[in-house]
């Protein structure tokens, strides 16, 4: 069968009205950079952190916030231990992973689609309080998977993505313990929202 040079042209003026209609993610971050919490963390004789889980009023797919929970699990592991082996102050931390957006393209669409199934994103929030509730910092966490690169990966980027701002956000509570100075976001300035 041919195909007319017209045919052919229109195919590829629509693929590529898909591909810039599908790469932009619509999750944004706020900021470049955390502010530092109130206080070092070390503060704190008991350091809870509580499941990963969608913030109130968001919804998507659950595998993405599994995804961040096991990571956040495997990095903070070890930490955990070590920073509540120490003497019960009375004082405890409570650190509640929250994802406040999350567009996550599935794996069949991208075999299917690759790059048409456009870009992934992600924004996880740490609410930091103490156990009388007093907030002692909420740092954001931005990730994306472009179009083009994770399409070309079959899906391995949108997950890299999952753990990526799993490890940014384990990382701030790490670089936090001892001195409070805040920390990156992930995000770069076309990230983040005007």
């Amino acid at each position: 069968m041919k195909l007319s040079r017209r045919t052919i042209l229109l195919g590829a003026g629509l693929a590529a009205l898909a591909l810039t209609q599908g790469c932009a993610t619509r999750v944004k971050s706020s900021n470049l950079v955390n502010p530092p919490p109130a206080e070092a963390f070390k503060n704190f004789g008991r350091i809870e952190v509580k499941p990963a889980a969608f913030a109130p009023g968001v919804s998507g797919k659950e595998k993405g916030v599994e995804r961040i929970e096991a990571n956040l699990k495997k990095d903070l592991a070890e930490k955990l231990v070590e920073w509540n082996s120490g003497p019960d102050n009375g004082r405890t931390l409570v650190v509640e992973p929250l994802v406040e957006q999350l567009e996550l393209t599935s794996g069949a669409s991208r075999v299917m689609f690759g790059p048409m199934a456009g870009s992934s994103g992600v924004l996880l929030r740490l609410n930091i309080r103490d156990n009388t509730g007093k907030v002692i910092a909420t740092p954001e966490f931005f990730q994306r998977a472009g179009a083009f690169s994770a399409g070309l990966a079959v899906g391995v980027a949108d997950g890299m993505m999952l753990t990526r701002v799993a490890n940014l956000a384990s990382g701030y509570l790490t670089s936090n313990y001892a001195v409070a100075h805040g920390g990156p976001t992930g995000a770069d300035n076309n990230a983040v929202k005007r």
